[in-house]
Parts: C-alpha cells; sequence; structure tokens
C-alpha cells in the first residue's frame, strides 16, 4: 500500500500566475471553518492530504483561523507519502492577525507562524484586516475595548522586514479598500503583490480590481460562492435565479460558474469545501469557460457585500461607521 501511495500524482494541474520569485496557483484551498477551530486536527489534516491528492498546491491560513499547526503537519505527511517531492512545490500563505498589527510584532509574529507549521518561510504573509488590536488575546469577535488606533504604514515596514529577512517570498494585505491601499503604497519600499479580498458575482469588486491591475497587485477573492452558511455569509448567491439558469444551460453546478466566473476575472479564487466530492467539482473550472453573453448577465446582478465587518466598529476606534471602515466602498 505505501508504495502504491508513493505513485499516486495529482489529478489536476491547476493554472498559475508569476508573483515575484515564484507562481502561485490561481486555484487555491482555504481552510478557515468558523468557529474557528471547530474542526479537529487530525480531521483537517486528513483532508489537506486529501486535496494535494486531488490536485490542489496552494493553502491558505491564517493565525486566527487556528489551522496552522495541522496545515504544516500535513504537508510534512504529504512529503513523506511522496505525494510532492518537496515543498516548494506547495504555496502557502497565512496571515498577521490584529493583536500582531503592530511595527513591532508582525516579524516576531510571522516567526511563530513558522513554528506554528515546522516550515522555514511562507511563500505569502498578508495583513489580515486593517485594524489594530491590543496584543495578548486571539480571538473573534473580539472586545470592542481591545481595538487600539491603527497605524498601517508602520505595520507594512514589519511586513517589509518580513520579506527582507526571507521570511517570506511575498508580502499583501487583506480587505483594503482603493483610499488603503493609497495609504499603504504611498510610503512602501515593496508594494503589497495581493489584496484577499471578499468577491463573487453578487460582490464583484469591479472598482478595487481597476485599480489592482493598474498597481500590479493581483487580487484575490475569498467566499467565492458568497461565504453560505458561514455567520457572515449570505445566500443571494446561491440562490440567483440568473446563476441558476447559466449552470443549467451550461450542465455545471452554480458553485462551478462562480468560481469559473472569477478565474475569468483574471483573479485567484480561494475555496473552501472539506466534502470530497465538492472538492473534486472546484477543480473541474479551467476546461469550459462562460461565453460574453453569460458574462454580461452576470455583470448586471445587484451588488450586496456579504460581511460588511461591523465587528471591527467603534465609537472609541479609528472606524466608527462602515462607511469609513470600507471607505465609501460598499
Amino acid at each position: 500500500m505505501e508504495s502504491k501511495k508513493k505513485e499516486t500524482r495529482a489529478e489536476v494541474s491547476i493554472p498559475s500566475f508569476p508573483l515575484g520569485s515564484t507562481r502561485i496557483p490561481l486555484l487555491g484551498f482555504g481552510t478557515a471553518e468558523f468557529p474557528f477551530g471547530a474542526t479537529s486536527n487530525d480531521a483537517l489534516k486528513h483532508t489537506i492530504i486529501q486535496a494535494i491528492r486531488l490536485g490542489y498546491r496552494h493553502f491558505d491560513t491564517a493565525t486566527i483561523y487556528q489551522t496552522e499547526q495541522p496545515l504544516g503537519e500535513a504537508v510534512a505527511d504529504a512529503l513523506r507519502l511522496g505525494l510532492i517531492k518537496s515543498r516548494d512545490e506547495l504555496f502557502i500563505t497565512s496571515k498577521l492577525w490584529c493583536t500582531d498589527a503592530h511595527r513591532d510584532r508582525v516579524v516576531s509574529a510571522l516567526r511563530k507562524t513558522l513554528q506554528n507549521m515546522k516550515l522555514e518561510y511562507l511563500d505569502l504573509y498578508l495583513i489580515h484586516w486593517p485594524l489594530s488590536l491590543k496584543p495578548g488575546k486571539y480571538e473573534f469577535p473580539f472586545q470592542e475595548e481591545d481595538i487600539v488606533p491603527t497605524d498601517l504604514s508602520s505595520v507594512w515596514e514589519g511586513m517589509e522586514e518580513c520579506k527582507n529577512l526571507g521570511l517570506t517570498k511575498s508580502i499583501g494585505v487583506s480587505n483594503l479598500s482603493c483610499k488603503k491601499l493609497h495609504t499603504i503604497l504611498s510610503t512602501a519600499k515593496i508594494p503589497p503583490s495581493v489584496n484577499q479580498v471578499e468577491m463573487n458575482p453578487m460582490w464583484q469588486q469591479k472598482k478595487l480590481r481597476d485599480l489592482c491591475k493598474e498597481k500590479g497587485i493581483l487580487v484575490e477573492a475569498y467566499s467565492p460562492l458568497g461565504g453560505r452558511g458561514t455567520a457572515w455569509g449570505t445566500d443571494r448567491v446561491m440562490e440567483s435565479g440568473v446563476l441558476k439558469e447559466i449552470a443549467q444551460a451550461k450542465g455545471k453546478s452554480l458553485a462551478q460558474v462562480c468560481l469559473r466566473w472569477a478565474y475569468q476575472q483574471g483573479v485567484c479564487v480561494i475555496v473552501k469545501s472539506f466534502n470530497k466530492e465538492r472538492m473534486k467539482q472546484n477543480l473541474d473550472i479551467f476546461d469550459w469557460e462562460l461565453s460574453d453573453d453569460d458574462l454580461h448577465k452576470i455583470s448586471q446582478l445587484p451588488q450586496c457585500k456579504g460581511y460588511a465587518a461591523q465587528h471591527f466598529l467603534s465609537d472609541n476606534g479609528p472606524y466608527r461607521s462602515l462607511q469609513e471602515f470600507w471607505d465609501g466602498e460598499i
């Protein structure tokens, strides 16, 4: 049995895009499940091994998800089983949580992440949210009184130091508006490689995507199906009559239509399903395409953000309203 396992190769090859000194697969496997820590480490490790067998090579985690350790263990197991020949075959992302979003805590936070995963480097490290919390706790939701003033530019200096130290190949951001991106770009010595944001047919992010394209920043789409079934998601995507009609005409699932739509927008897509059949279906988006008519219909869908980030507001914090947090881009 062991020899057969070692002969197993990926079933699917995923297109990739140049990112700095490496390439990023344009379909990534997300590991977040809310409430965070809901899946046991062993179960998650098994799922990630299955994902590697199917062909996934890009894995997305974050300190707050509590999935760094099982992901690291899965990487070690994949090497031992011969599913991959070296760590370099995988693209691994993690994220700086808000309690460490302080200039003097960024490098040590990434070192802790690497220790959790037993890795020497990440491929991509992101600022998770444009917010700082009092150091110490790693929890979500967090207490309003823990919100403190945020200095994105100085946090970005810490991210640049991480790259210069070789702890990560690329650095980027997540959940940033156009205005906040401009704030970082105005002082950055190393511009962000990526902005990971909520994006799906019901929240298409055209203004942000246009800016990122202009600045050479790759957009990564999370909640590409609307985050249905999560504490912050919406059913609007999966219940869309337009998307259902396109899916039926194409002989594809509605989820596949959403993922293919995002891929055709030139972004990287982060999917999250721990169900083996849906994991397979999510990979089956590269040998067919949506027509111009399909794309036009989707472009006309009403827009509504799934997760507005109400948790990040405070009368005493940097953001008192959703308009302030998203700089009017909501």
